[in-house]
Order: C-alpha cells, then structure tokens, then sequence
C-alpha cells in the first residue's frame, strides 16, 4: 500500500494492516506487527524523504509455516542522507528508541538501498526464539 509522507501515514498503514491479518494470527504478534510498523513508517516521515508523489511504500507479507505463521514487514522512502541506525537514547529523552523497539520485537530488522531509495525491514518468525538479531543487507 502507499501512504503519505505524514504522520497520518503510519495511522492508515496500521489500520488497515490490523484489518487485514486480524483473525489470521495470534492477537500478541498482530499487536508486535502493529507497533513496529508504525515505528518504521514514522520513522520514514520523520527522517527520510519521500518516494515520487510524497508517498511512503508499506508492504506486508504472511507465510504459512509449520510451526505458525512467518510475516515480514517493509517500508520504503526516498532515503536520507544517514540511513537508520540504533542509538542510545537517555532515560529523559524523548525519541531515539524506535529502533530499539523493532529489534526487541522483531526476529530480524535490515536496510536495504537501492538507487531509488531504502526499505526498512523486519522479520517475525515464531519459530525463531532469538528475537532482536540485527541484520543489515
């Protein structure tokens, strides 16, 4: 789906996410989904440009496994001139833990740029219990 480079942006996308897979996995992991996409879509409007048309890419994918569901997140922006990177944030800070939060979430995060721009990535396996293995592409 495309949303607008906006903070309203990260509001349709996890709607219509939560519309989508509700029912089709677990409430716990459907809320984990929620929260990191809407981490990864502020993340775009706050610190990357957007795509052509000032739009963010959201995608989604569900795979059946035999231990349960396996899905996997992308965002796609215009890039920034620094791409996304953990960093400490104080205990009285205001922002800085979004990634800390995908990774502490997610089995698996990344980056991937090409000449158009960078997809922000994350992976839920349940099958997988080593949750917050950063890896970058």
């Amino acid at each position: 789906m495309v949303v607008p480079h906006h903070a309203t942006g990260a509001r349709l996308a996890r709607h219509r996410l939560a519309a989508e897979l509700a029912g089709l996995i677990p409430p716990p992991l459907l809320a984990d989904l929620v929260a990191v996409l809407a981490e990864l879509v502020g993340n775009a409007v706050r610190h990357a440009d957007p795509l052509p048309g000032g739009v963010v890419r959201v995608a989604w994918r569900l795979r059946p496994t035999p231990t349960g569901p396996s899905l996997s997140i992308r965002v796609t922006d215009g890039g920034a001139g620094a791409g996304p990177r953990m960093r400490a944030a104080g205990a009285d800070a205001v922002d800085g833990r979004g990634l800390h939060i995908v990774a502490g979430l997610a089995n698996r995060w990344g980056v991937d740029r090409d000449g158009l721009g960078q997809s922000v990535w994350a992976e839920f396996d349940p099958a997988d219990c080593r949750p917050g293995l950063v890896s970058t592409g």
